[in-house]
């Protein structure tokens, strides 16, 4: 498998970290703009789109401020890879800035990092930010 390459791009929210917390660290948030479904079992997420599913291990995550977890594939293939969505509230504007960090086969990263915006367009269109 070719080496994946890490990309990283931010995005400003009119919203507050408490509700972004909900949207990104619970399975009921993440499957209202991230997937079709989302469960959790201890700390393996499952996420279901269009009737597949793609399992991710829960790397660390802190309250109000990040997630991180790592696909199972790339696990398997000894892969250091991993996906980070994090957040902090800017001081001097108040707005909540959404940091994401992934990564992707350089034969794909353009396609990854627009699927990413797409699906963080549809995040802010959910909570109106």
């Amino acid at each position: 498998m070719p080496e994946k390459i890490k990309f990283e791009q931010e995005y400003l929210f009119r919203t507050s970290s408490k509700v972004l917390n909900s949207m990104v660290m619970t399975p009921s948030g993440l499957s209202e703009w991230f997937a079709d479904d989302v469960n959790i079992k201890d700390d393996i997420y499952t996420f279901y789109w269009n009737g597949s599913e793609e399992l991710a291990r829960l790397i660390s995550k802190k309250t109000n401020e990040f997630i991180k977890f790592r696909w199972l594939e790339d696990e398997e293939e000894g892969l250091d890879t991993y996906v980070e969505i994090r957040f902090k509230v800017d001081p001097m504007t108040k707005a909540v800035v959404l940091h994401l960090t992934s990564f992707a086969e350089e034969d794909e990263l353009e396609e990854v990092q627009l699927y990413w915006e797409s699906t963080i367009e549809e995040l802010r269109r959910v909570i109106g930010a």
